[in-house]
């Protein structure tokens, strides 16, 4: 078993001047000086804005130290600076993608990174998506999860599906917001967990069934779509799917195995969770992810302490991410 290595294919980065573009704004999302220094004001909440949030050389030394010897930063999704206004994020998101291919660069590809794209013009999104596979070599970008809340919401991005289609681009589908959508009032009480947790596994599992339950897999079979969090509670109520199929559509079953057409990352999970994945989904579709720097895990840790086989532990741990960026790169390269 070969645990030398890992790729983190789920983490967050918050600079490339997207931070000073934030600091600028005067609502959410917004970045604020305190007196107990900088928080970001995300859509969804707030958090303490750390050097590790922009600083790719800290993210790289905590590499390191974890063992993971490549990474795959993402355009904060959930800030939702990828549904502002064109005249403001336009130029911001630009750079920020430029910003990516050359930390990729810079690093000999030990970090590469999934691009934002301005989601209020979709043709305008769709074009930055070709440019940013063409002519950056960036593996694709990451949408709002709640247009896959539904077949109908989906439909809403298909000039970005094509472009993507046609570029083979990686789509990570993570938690973010629709163009106008106002943003989701927290819970009352324990919101990191009610609406952090519980919420958020809820919705992945609705962007899972969106997924399988439409045509979006085959009008696009060049796209490979990215769900978070090993597709939400997906591991553990498909059986009960399967059962609403047998005895309310019996001509029409829960179609199971389409669910291994997607791919998906194992990002603030745990063994337990990651063993019913890889009994479900298969090793070959599931990938380490950290979610760092909002957590500091290191995404092997679940992996060792996992219930599986070595191979599948190595599969886990780098394999199928090796095989899906290579497939990226293979893409525009050919």
């Amino acid at each position: 078993m070969d645990l030398s290595r890992c790729i983190d294919m789920h983490a967050h980065f918050y600079g490339g001047g997207l931070d000073q573009m934030l600091a600028g704004r005067a609502s959410r999302p917004c970045l604020r000086e305190t007196p107990g220094g900088p928080v970001m004001l995300a859509m969804n909440g707030e958090f303490p804005f750390t050097p590790a949030h922009h600083d790719h050389t800290l993210g790289l030394a905590e590499m390191a130290r974890q063992g993971v010897s490549r990474r795959m930063l993402t355009f904060p999704g959930a800030l939702c600076a990828d549904v502002l206004p064109l005249q403001e994020s336009h130029a911001a998101i630009r750079a920020f993608n430029d910003h990516l291919a050359e930390l990729r660069s810079l690093t000999g590809g030990r970090l590469t990174g999934l691009a934002g794209l301005p989601l209020v013009d979709m043709d305008e999104a769709a074009h930055e998506l070709v440019r940013v596979r063409r002519d950056l070599r960036l593996p694709g970008a990451i949408l709002p999860s709640n247009y896959f809340s539904s077949i109908a919401e989906a439909r809403a991005l298909e000039p970005v599906l094509r472009a993507a289609n046609e570029t083979g681009a990686l789509l990570m589908l993570h938690p973010g917001l629709k163009v106008g959508e106002a943003a989701a009032v927290l819970a009352d009480d324990h919101p990191q967990y009610r609406t952090s947790a519980v919420a958020l596994q809820a919705q992945a599992s609705q962007v899972v069934l969106t997924l399988i339950l439409s045509d979006l897999l085959d009008s696009f079979p060049d796209i490979a779509f990215q769900v978070i969090n090993l597709g939400g509670t997906i591991p553990f109520i498909f059986e009960r799917m399967e059962s609403i199929g047998r005895h309310r559509n019996a001509d029409q079953p829960f179609p199971t195995d389409r669910l291994k057409r997607i791919w998906y990352d194992a990002a603030s999970l745990g063994p337990r969770a990651l063993e019913a994945a890889v009994k479900l989904y298969g090793a070959d579709r599931i990938m380490a992810g950290s979610d760092y720097p909002i957590f500091h895990d290191s995404p092997l840790d679940a992996i060792r302490a996992a219930a599986i086989t070595d191979d599948e532990k190595e599969q886990v741990a780098w394999r199928s991410a090796e095989a899906l960026l290579d497939r990226q790169d293979a893409f525009v390269a050919g």
